[in-house]
């Protein structure tokens, strides 16, 4: 019997290889892709809206990343829009306001500046920023090109970026570090006529580590950006430019290196002329470095004359509060990588170190970033008057012969991008009623008390609204398991149902760090319940941030709220908020009612997030610390007061958890709930109008921006322009006064000097004094000894505050003597301490600091 069989026919498994299918848009609509690329798309609301408007769950899919949109729409979209009259006329329209714009980059004027700086938060489709640092110069970067200042960026792009925050069934932060595709960002590599990528080259030990140029545009303003990520690196070397401040503290010297003396090669490469050069934070300073040894050796100049060039084009910003927080790379280090520039520079190792260092003969201190900074910068300043203060006290060690107080350590303030932050629905108010002016990015801040105009109706409308918006993307990010799964399914049913868009809500969302004191509101659970289950005057808090993944303390913050708010008397009324980004942060900022802040005094350098939320009318509630002691005004928010009533600072934390208790239920919800019959609260509408009016007017980047220009870049250009005259003909002779007198300092002989020996009795008696100040004529002339007289006040704490200061004018040369006089005449009676000084004085100096010649006598 024969049986058929199956003779079964060999098969093979598929064979896949890697396509790229190029989007490829109808003709009509290749200006999607041009107005894509620019970033200033990110602050034109026509622009967003019509990039929303192709595919609205897209764009949020795609959390609001044009060019990641453009990839996933079909062709067939494409089609139907290419033939859509009401979409090609929104296109049109962007695209004419668009090139209109840009059209006007031609028109920058002023200094030409290059500023650096380690990230940049522009928007969230570009990840190279981690927090305040990169958001404040993301809108730096918008602020200049609105206003047409002639500013060029440096910066790193990084695959990683900072870590995308995800939180644990348990309340414990994950960092998830995703790669971004650079074919999906707004950034194009620059290449040669032959088509060749650009790169810079920096010296590392035996070795080469090469970078590549990308350019991004910021509106009118060119952003350019180095990475080491592709395969003519080392592996060690390309992981430098992996994560923004990531790695161990070699990677992060790099990190510097490539972004200081990288940057400045960049520019050179593109041939860009620049007239001041600002350093974001020290970890730029390596570009003065740089820039010294160009001096150097291209102009054939002394080190001492290079100093002098060097510091007439430069501006330092310092953004740390505590001298702990400023970058410091040991001298060992700094051996390995940087020892041929005692070659490069023409000098010694301690003439090198000494740049970096308060005490070169200390070999336990490390070299800073901010001290090499400080001393190669003409100008520095801090980033609120009181954080410029601060500043003076951390960089006195520089100055020994010079009181904290005296030094030429500056401030401007802080500011936000008001384009950015503010919400639709408000900018359309404010375009009918701040004026004319307001549009064209010159205009006078008065122009804000146009809001006072606004119907009260309009306001609470407006607030009302907002606020719905932001609750309902608050349910729809906790509901979102994906991202984070620290509240349970039945938690979050709970939360979406308790959530409400018609309470008193708080917001709270920045970094997580011990010093923010995000768990002040949770030092007594009992009274904080009563506050949020009141019946007749109901609150709810929001929470984001992240915390540094090494930062225990800040992540264990996090956690700590999260357990607080998976509570039942809590759950729905205080809620965190994962994955703290540019949009959720604007989304925050624009809903909330009052945005707190509670830092430990003095340690919040500036603090922007508040100055976002009253943009958008919304009240500030904190401690009077960084921008808000500038910033308050009664009836426009509510503060805590600067003054320690405690030393101890457990003590001080009860105090002002107890305040802050106190100011909610007796003071901001009470006011919030007084609704006329019309359900409208005139009395906070008047403090949201007080809050546009009189605090946000002051805290825009426009006026920051103006500021910056009229106090260091216009006066920095015209002080290098007068340094280079003559192959630096100044430059060269300031550093050789600079050195006669230090060769001659400590023969200088006092002979005499007398004083009076009652300043009190010159007060009472109304009697003019002299003193007399007698030298020994030396190699010097008169002039250049200056010396003064210093009453001072002594406080609780030891420090001295000058009272009144008294010169010396040169009187007359007898023989061998030169004769000094001073007139003492003492305005105020008390006890004071007196002490008398000189100093090497040149009326070419700008700061009597930019010389450490003093004596005290």
């Amino acid at each position: 019997m024969e049986f058929d069989s199956i003779q079964r026919v060999p098969l093979n498994t598929p064979v896949w290889s890697t396509v790229f299918i190029k989007r490829q848009l109808p003709k009509r609509l290749v200006r999607l892709e041009e107005v894509a690329m620019n970033l200033w798309w990110c602050w034109h609301q026509d622009a967003i809206e019509m990039f929303e408007s192709i595919d609205k769950d897209l764009w949020k899919a795609v959390n609001g990343n044009p060019l990641l949109l453009l990839d996933k729409i079909p062709s067939k979209k494409y089609r139907e829009l290419a033939k859509d009259s009401d979409f090609l006329g929104r296109l049109d329209a962007v695209y004419a306001n668009y090139t209109g714009y840009m059209a006007q980059k031609l028109e920058r004027k002023g200094p030409r500046i290059a500023y650096f700086c380690m990230e940049y938060g522009i928007d969230t489709s570009l990840k190279i920023y981690s927090g305040g640092l990169g958001i404040l110069a993301g809108d730096y970067l918008k602020e200049a090109s609105d206003m047409k200042v002639n500013m060029t960026a440096v910066g790193l792009l990084y695959r990683y970026g900072y870590f995308t925050q995800k939180i644990s069934a348990q309340g414990d932060q994950i960092a998830d570090y995703v790669p971004q595709d650079f074919m999906k960002i707004p950034a194009t590599p620059l290449r040669d006529k032959e088509g060749q990528w650009l790169k810079i080259g920096i010296e590392l030990p035996g070795r080469m580590m090469y970078a590549r140029i990308w350019h991004v545009a910021v509106g009118r303003t060119d952003l350019y950006l180095l990475d080491t990520d592709f395969e003519d690196n080392r592996p060690e070397d390309r992981q430098v430019t992996h994560q923004l401040y990531g790695g161990d503290w070699d990677n992060r010297l790099k990190q510097e290196i490539l972004l200081g003396m990288g940057g400045v090669r960049l520019l050179r490469k593109l041939g860009l002329e620049i007239d001041v050069y600002h350093c974001n934070e020290g970890h730029a300073s390596f570009s003065l470095l740089e820039r010294l040894g160009e001096f150097v050796n291209e102009n054939n100049m002394p080190f001492s004359a290079a100093i002098e060039a060097v510091r007439s084009s430069s501006l330092f910003t310092t953004h740390t509060p505590v001298p702990a927080g400023h970058d410091s790379f040991s001298e060992d280090m700094l051996r390995t990588y940087l020892h041929r520039y005692t070659d490069i520079l023409k000098t010694d190792w301690r003439n090198f170190m000494q740049l970096g260092k308060v005490n070169v003969d200390d070999p336990s201190e490390k070299f800073s970033m901010s001290i090499i900074a400080a001393n190669l910068s003409q100008e520095v300043n801090g980033v609120s008057w009181l954080h410029g203060k601060v500043s003076q006290k951390i960089f006195a060690s520089m100055y020994p012969g010079y009181l904290p107080e005296e030094l030429y350590i500056s401030s401007v303030t802080n500011g936000v991008h008001y384009p950015t932050w503010t919400a639709p629905e408000w900018k359309a108010i404010h375009r009918d009623v701040f004026g004319d002016a307001f549009r064209t990015h010159h205009y006078d801040k008065s122009c804000f008390s146009g809001i006072y105009s606004v119907p009260d109706e309009t306001i609470w409308a407006t607030r009302q609204n907002l606020r719905r918006k932001l609750i309902e993307r608050v349910k729809e990010v906790i509901a979102d398991t994906s991202a984070s799964s620290h509240y349970s399914p039945q938690e979050i049913v709970k939360i979406r149902k308790t959530l409400r868009d018609d309470v008193l809500t708080f917001g709270f969302a920045r970094r997580f760090a011990t010093y923010k004191r995000a768990h002040l509101l949770f030092s007594d659970l009992d009274r904080l319940s009563e506050i949020v289950n009141n019946p007749e005057y109901p609150v709810q808090f929001l929470f984001a941030g992240k915390a540094h993944p090494a930062d225990g303390g800040g992540q264990g913050l996090i956690k700590r709220i999260i357990e607080i708010s998976r509570m039942p008397q809590f759950i729905g009324k205080v809620v965190f908020v994962p994955n703290y980004d540019i949009t959720i942060a604007k989304t925050l900022v624009q809903g909330v009612d009052v945005w707190m802040n509670n830092p430990t005094r003095p340690l919040e350098a500036s603090g922007t997030s508040g100055e976002k939320a009253v943009m958008n009318g919304v009240m500030h509630f904190s401690v009077l610390d960084g921008w808000w002691v500038e910033g308050y005004k009664p009836g426009a928010g509510w503060c805590l007061k600067m003054e320690r009533t405690y030393d101890n600072q457990n003590f001080q934390d009860e105090l002002d958890s107890a305040t802050i208790y106190n100011i909610i239920e007796n003071e901001i919800a009470p006011m919030f709930y007084d609704k006329n019959m019309r359900g409208i609260s005139r009395e906070w509408i008047q403090t949201i109008k007080n809050t546009v009016a009189q605090v946000a007017c002051n805290f825009t980047t426009n006026r920051m921006l103006s500021e910056y220009c009229e106090k260091y870049y216009n006066k920095l250009a015209l002080r290098y322009a007068l340094l280079r005259e003559d192959d630096f003909a100044k430059a060269r002779e300031i550093a050789v006064w600079k050195n006669r007198m230090r060769s001659i300092w400590q023969g200088i002989e006092i002979l005499s000097l007398t004083r009076p020996e009652n300043i009190a009795e010159a007060v009472a008696t109304n009697k003019d004094y002299n003193a007399e100040l007698v030298l020994r004529a030396g190699d010097f002339k008169p002039e250049e000894i200056g010396a003064e007289i210093i009453l001072a006040e002594q406080n609780a704490k030891g420090e001295y505050h000058i009272a009144e200061t008294f010169a010396f004018k040169y009187l007359e040369t007898r023989e061998d003597r030169i004769i000094y006089r001073a007139l003492v005449d003492p305005e105020t009676a008390g006890s004071y301490q007196l002490a008398t000084r000189i100093y090497a004085k040149y009326e070419g100096m700008p700061h009597r600091q930019d010389f450490e010649l003093v004596k005290w006598l």
